[in-house]
């Protein structure tokens, strides 16, 4: 039975060890959070809370630490949803205070921030192309071998891609090649861009020399921008996590980093567990990692989320207070800029 003695216990417990990622014992209890009882009574608490499946005892210690279930608990109980500290606020509504930063920008650099803030990996998925026609594609050349293309959706979402060809590659073949496109793609879902380009080639070979090479570089960019909206930010900070230490718990998180589909669909994973908090974002332990996520809206259709990918024993009051604030301000940008519209 969870009395409130046995949840002040606990709540002690899952703060203790976030803060220092070693078991609890009963003594450190009584020491650090003056707790009013007996240590014989704290002990038999652990016990309890252990039976019940909200601690876990170690083998290297007779401390305990906090299961995923008691994570879950905490975090539907017992967050104090404070709010954001103010330096960490000016920090990150100074990442978005740049008039000629578009929003897929403003969004890595709020990844990077998080990353940094928290020490913990970041990402952010933005929205589904399935949903997104192409509106324009811009040429920027640079030389006979490489030019960069900007893919522009109906929804004001650019994608940039460098193009690095092995042959050289005439301006006037580049220009040709992106009027094509232009003429023959505008209003094109984006996943069906690829197909469309097998159509094109007939229409390409007829005024485009090196038509090989383009076809294939647009293909190919294509493909990557219907599939590739996961971005990550500071995969290395696992490597500072203790529960990290063991190499092969750090194999399997980094494989799971290269997986776009395990963070498009955990929600519906099976293993997973999740919580909402009150602010709307939700809470997924998977496994020994943590990830706390929060939506952003782009406008009536279209969402993309922000991520913070830990251990389990992360501070959970400092990361939602900021993901959730970082989210705002991505959707106020997208506002402002009538809808996600780039500055071009």
């Amino acid at each position: 039975m969870l009395t409130p003695r046995r949840i002040e216990i606990f709540k002690a417990i899952v703060d203790e060890y976030i803060k220092t990622a070693e078991p609890v014992g009963s003594k450190t209890l009584q020491q650090k959070y003056h707790l009013s009882y007996s240590s014989a009574t704290i002990r038999n608490d652990m016990q309890e809370l252990e039976e019940m499946g909200y601690l876990e005892k170690t083998h290297t210690s007779s401390g305990r630490v906090p299961s995923t279930a008691g994570y879950k608990f905490y975090c539907e109980n017992l967050l104090n949803n404070s709010s954001l500290d103010k330096k960490m606020e000016v920090a990150i509504r100074d990442a978005f205070d740049v008039s000629n930063m578009n929003v897929e920008e403003a969004v890595h650099q709020s990844c990077q921030i998080l990353s940094e803030m928290t020490n913990m990996t970041t990402g952010a998925i933005g929205p589904d192309s399935s949903n997104q026609k192409l509106e324009h594609i811009k040429l920027f050349p640079i030389d006979d071998r490489n030019a960069v293309y900007v893919f522009i959706t109906n929804t004001g979402h650019t994608e940039t891609k460098n193009f690095h060809f092995d042959e050289d590659v005439s301006l006037n073949d580049i220009e040709n090649c992106t009027e094509v496109l232009n003429e023959h793609l505008k209003n094109i879902p984006i996943n069906e861009l690829p197909q469309k380009m097998q159509e094109l080639k007939p229409d390409l070979a007829a005024v485009v020399s090196r038509h090989d090479l383009l076809f294939t570089a647009f293909v190919q960019a294509f493909v990557r921008f219907a599939s590739e909206n996961v971005y990550f930010s500071g995969r290395d900070r696992m490597l500072y996590q203790p529960e990290f230490e063991d190499i092969n718990k750090l194999k399997k998180l980094m494989s799971l980093l290269d997986d776009s589909t395990v963070w498009k669909n955990i929600s519906s994973d099976s293993k997973s567990i999740a919580v909402k908090t009150s602010g709307g974002s939700e809470l997924t332990w998977l496994n020994d990692v943590a990830v706390v996520r929060s939506t952003f809206h782009v406008n009536e259709k279209e969402s993309g989320q922000l991520m913070v990918v830990g251990p389990s024993r992360m501070n959970y009051d400092k990361v939602v207070a900021m993901i959730e604030y970082a989210a705002k301000m991505i959707e106020k940008m997208y506002q402002e800029k009538g809808g996600g519209n780039q500055n071009e």
